[in-house]
Formats: structure tokens, sequence, C-alpha cells
């Protein structure tokens, strides 16, 4: 059974992501470190800093979890290959769901994503339908997640 949830919404470009991202944090719906946004640069590779620094290392949040719903390519650039493993367990995406996620992006669109209590999900991904997202959400367990935050903290060591 899965303890959280991968809320993640698709937003048209990286200005809708980042304004539905603000609004969510200053709505209280999301803890603030829980909220990322996941967008790609002009070489293709994921904008770090979007997803947070600090969330890439020990107590690793939503950098973590966003690792494991985009492809294996996208996800090693956020923790240097440290989870390439992971992507073979079952965090609630097929290669197919993580494949078309990345193409999405490179399309230039933006994602928001939240990592949340599987009880609170429904209520973040209707905010960010009515902030104009197009929403799925996907259960990962405390386990992958902490085997993840693992191969996180190896990899930015």
């Amino acid at each position: 059974m899965s303890d959280k949830t991968v809320v993640l919404a698709i937003f048209s470009n990286e200005a809708a992501a980042d304004t539905a991202a603000e609004s969510l944090k200053d709505s209280g719906v999301a803890k603030r470190d829980a909220i990322g946004v996941l967008v790609l640069d002009e070489q293709g590779k994921i904008k770090i800093d979007k997803v947070g620094k600090r969330s890439m290392g020990k107590g690793a949040g939503i950098g973590v979890a966003l690792a494991l719903v985009t492809p294996v390519g996208l996800g090693a650039v956020l923790v240097g290959g440290g989870l390439g493993a992971l992507h073979h367990k079952n965090v609630g995406l097929s290669k197919a769901d993580r494949d078309r996620i990345g193409s999405e992006l490179e399309g230039g669109k933006a994602a928001v994503g939240v990592l949340a209590p599987v009880s609170e999900s429904s209520i973040v991904a209707g905010k960010l339908t009515d902030l104009g997202g197009t929403t799925e959400a996907h259960d990962v367990s405390d386990e992958v997640l902490d085997e993840a935050r693992t191969a996180a903290a190896t990899a930015t060591s």
C-alpha cells in the first residue's frame, strides 16, 4: 500500500507552472518543501533550481519524488544517476508514463509536482486543476522514497 502520492500537473509553460506553484504554496494546501516545478532548459536538462537544490540530499522529498516519475535520463540529471535502479521498481508509473511526461516537457510545457499524503492528494489535485493544470496522481511508498533518498544522498555527496 502506498503512503504518499506524487500529484503532477502539466501546465502550458514555465510561467504558468511557477504561478501555480506559488499559489499552491500560498494556499497552504501543501507544504512548501513538498512542491517543485519540473521544466527543461534549452539543452533538454532538468532545471534543478526549480526542484530545489536543498531537496536533493538528506531528507529529500519532492526532488527525489520527481526524479522517480521522469524518464531515466531526466531522473539521472536530478541526482547524478543515483536513482537508475529505482526506475525498475513499481512506483506507480510505467516506462510509457515516464516517457510521456518527458515528451510533454520537451514540448515547452512545465509540470508542478507535489508530494502529498494519499489522504490529501485529491485536494492537491483539485487545486492544481483549478489553477489550470492537467493533473495525474501516482502513488509512491515510503519504502521506495527512503531508497531514493539514500541513493540521492550517495550521489550528491
